[in-house]
């Protein structure tokens, strides 16, 4: 076990992973050396994620395991959102914690490192900011993760919306964007990397620039990333907000090839009464006429959204307008996630009184039903040639994804033939599952 070394594990979303490669990056510039079991390294790291309960019991069964395995001389810290907000339960739970460190100030990881080797403290070292904003000292390193051909950058981080359900703001702060020079850094280094596709994310990427005084910041951002990086043929917009996805952002995504056709708008309900109650933007007029606005625009548009089942005081009639909601836009990806009971959000107190049964028997009603829209979606692709970013490869089948699907929660494609990792490729598209699609390679 090297005195300088370190294992990592990153739950949670992609915004967590780019924290994660942040602070690896600053632990290797110190000279440290990454490895992949925890067995050999001198310090754990667990990049925690404490949006729900679920995640949080996912964090703490994560931590238990290392601390059960720990040998003397190693240093387990916990990081992230989790400790961001419940750093006094993590301990108690996990006493075994030798370092506490929060999400906003993730930069800390070296000077914490070097604290826990120097003074061995027999008691939790805290590493947490005072303020409630995050931090916009980078230190210098790329905020950035790179998967195969594909890079998710943050280009914000916090969220200032008042959603009733959401913990965000709590964990997080209110939203703090990245400059865009900053940004532009980012993106030609990605582009040197050879990077094919490049993922915007934050909580809300519809928000970027709302802190530093400008005006549909998204567009303006993504104008100066086409100049600046002409050599990235695929740009992804993930985390849209409903009301915030302007005209200009439509015109450019409709005459910029290289920013795919392909929207993320988490709309959450249908119902104007849940969304409401919700404080969420309640105007469906707006959604439809966006969503056709978009789709008239657009060719080959698709669009993601995620919805919340089981809200506080969600009627059959205010559940069957989110049904037939689905049944009439047919988005072609949508995630369902049941409510989940957060105490310090402004939903509190509104309880939690939709029993889990009821809240999973509606989960899988909008499930089945998207399962045959997005099956009848996927045949639609049949005979059609699309371009196709591989991401693996076994024996003679290449899998990869294309402007269709997001990595990690949309689907993919198994095509017949050989193709390099991180290449864009041609694969006619010959069958058709509910997510996926089956193709076979086109020679050039």
């Amino acid at each position: 076990m090297k005195e300088k070394s370190f294992y990592l594990t990153s739950l949670g979303c992609a915004k967590n992973t780019v924290d994660s490669s942040s602070m690896a990056a600053l632990l290797l510039q110190e000279g440290y050396t990454q490895v992949r079991r925890p067995s050999h390294a001198k310090l754990l790291i667990v990049n925690t994620c404490g949006f729900i309960q679920p995640s949080r019991e996912e964090a703490i069964h994560i931590l238990q395991e290392l601390a059960r395995k720990k040998r003397p001389g190693q240093f387990l810290v916990a990081a992230g959102c989790l400790t961001e907000r419940f750093s006094r339960m993590v301990v108690e739970q996990v006493p075994q914690v030798d370092g506490i460190l929060g999400t906003k100030n993730w930069m800390d990881i070296v000077s914490l490192a070097a604290r826990l080797r120097a003074e061995n403290p027999p008691k939790t070292l805290f590493n947490l900011p005072e303020s409630t904003q995050l931090s916009r000292d980078e230190v210098g390193v790329s905020r950035a993760t790179v998967q195969g051909g594909s890079a998710y950058l943050k280009i914000a981080d916090g969220c200032h919306r008042p959603c009733a359900f959401c913990t965000i703001p709590l964990i997080k702060g209110t939203t703090t964007s990245r400059p865009v020079s900053a940004i532009i850094q980012d993106v030609q280094n990605l582009q040197e990397q050879g990077v094919q596709e490049l993922i915007l994310i934050a909580q809300d990427t519809t928000s970027y620039g709302w802190d530093l005084g400008l005006k549909d910041g998204l567009a303006v951002l993504l104008e100066e990333i086409l100049k600046s990086t002409p050599h990235i043929p695929w740009i992804r917009l993930l985390y849209t907000y409903p009301g915030y996805v302007t005209n200009r952002l439509i015109e450019l995504m409709a005459s910029q090839p290289q920013i795919l056709p392909y929207l993320d708008m988490p709309l959450q309900h249908a119902h104007p009464g849940i969304l409401t109650r919700m404080r969420r933007p309640a105007n469906m007029d707006w959604v439809y006429k966006t969503l056709e606005k978009m789709r008239k625009a657009i060719p080959g548009l698709t669009l993601r959204t995620t919805f919340i089942v089981g809200y506080p005081g969600e009627t059959e009639t205010e559940f069957q307008t989110l049904l037939d909601f689905v049944a009439e836009i047919r988005f072609d990806h949508v995630g369902v996630f049941p409510f989940s009971f957060e105490a310090g959000t402004a939903s509190e107190p509104l309880g939690d009184p939709v029993p889990p049964e009821i809240k999973q028997e509606r989960l899988e009603k909008v499930m089945l039903l998207q399962q045959d829209i997005s099956q009848q979606n996927n045949q639609a692709q049949i005979g059609k040639t699309l371009q196709v970013i591989i991401e693996g490869r076994e024996d003679t089948i290449s899998v990869g994804r294309s402007y269709r699907d997001a990595p990690e929660i949309d689907g993919l494609i198994f095509a017949e033939g050989k193709a390099a990792i991180g290449k864009i490729v041609p694969v006619k598209i010959t069958g058709a599952l509910p997510y996926d699609l089956l193709g076979h390679i086109q020679q050039s």
